[in-house]
């Protein structure tokens, strides 16, 4: 893991498929600020942040529960899983897991989530309602980022120091394939359909794309310099580059780079709202998040937040 362990409201709706809740287009982004040991809620309309509070442990990775009143935070640290109350604010739980918790998601059916333990090469399952182990899944080595397919029947860990990707049956609980993919992936993303899996891959300046149901690999997009995280919007695949100081944006049907956005020193969590409207960057080397278009490609927004914003996983509400 290493030192580097380092949110236009429109009053409209969507119904979602596979039995997911209505979506809207996200206000409010909730940002792991790692060095700072804190969150920050900001306002994605003003792109203002709006609070702060303090999370101890190096908060790391993000996911939000599917009614979005929660979020669940990986503490490196401290080992722990903390689970934060997005009404009052305040930390409601932790959970000492041991290890080296990074990536988290939560499933969107069942009350059920999955932190990635880069030391002990396994995924954690944590019953969400009670907040403690409910079981755990043998993956790759150093598995960092986690994705689920919308129906939450498969989860798919990126297992870095394994240079593949693992698929899991939620419901059995098994590991079903390992994929090759690029040198070190990290982030990982699933496309609305639940077909295809985007990993970025650090070492080798890449994106690979996965074909979920024939398990295996069908593309690869060139990237900036060390890839760390992929969102999809309006038929594109937008890409922080951490050393490069850019957003690569490509297309997703043809897997043809579109281009190359100026963004910040060390760009790192990205999120494409559920509407696809806006793409959002947190930036560890200015302790800012921008927002993005994804039809003009354009950066529309800034806000400060605080030390090393992270924002790894779901940080969209």
């Amino acid at each position: 893991m290493g030192n580097r362990f380092r949110a236009r409201r429109l009053g409209v709706s969507l119904l979602a498929m596979c039995g997911q809740a209505a979506l809207v287009d996200a206000h409010e982004a909730i940002i792991t600020n790692q060095t700072s040991d804190s969150l920050s809620f900001v306002d994605t309309d003003a792109m203002k942040e709006s609070a702060r509070i303090e999370v101890k442990g190096k908060p790391a990775g993000i996911a939000l529960s599917r009614d979005k009143a929660t979020a669940l935070v990986t503490a490196p640290d401290s080992k722990e899983l903390v689970e934060i109350d997005l009404a009052s604010r305040s930390v409601k739980r932790r959970l000492l897991l041991g290890g080296g918790p990074v990536g988290v998601a939560a499933n969107p059916v069942r009350p059920e989530a999955y932190v990635a333990d880069w030391y002990a090469h396994k995924v954690f399952v944590v019953d969400t309602a009670t907040m403690k182990v409910a079981g755990e899944v043998k993956v790759g080595d150093s598995p960092s980022g986690l994705a689920l397919t919308p129906d939450g029947k498969l989860l798919l860990s990126a297992d870095r120091d394994s240079d593949a990707v693992s698929i899991i049956d939620v419901g059995t609980r098994q590991r079903l394939a390992s994929i090759p993919v690029g040198k070190r992936p990290f982030g990982i993303t699933v496309d609305d359909d639940g077909r295809r899996a985007y990993t970025a891959n650090v070492k080798s300046d890449d994106v690979t794309v996965i074909d979920i149901p024939e398990r295996k690999v069908v593309g690869t997009v060139p990237t900036g310099r060390r890839p760390y995280a992929v969102a999809l919007a309006q038929g594109k695949g937008f890409v922080t580059d951490q050393y490069g100081g850019t957003v690569t944006v490509f297309d997703q049907s043809s897997l043809a780079p579109v281009k190359r956005i100026d963004t910040c020193d060390h760009a790192e969590g990205i999120e494409a709202d559920a509407l696809r409207r806006n793409v959002f960057v947190s930036c560890w080397g200015e302790d800012v998040l921008l927002r993005i278009d994804p039809g003009t490609l354009k950066v529309t927004g800034k806000a400060p937040v605080g030390d090393g914003p992270r924002a790894f996983g779901k940080f969209l509400r």
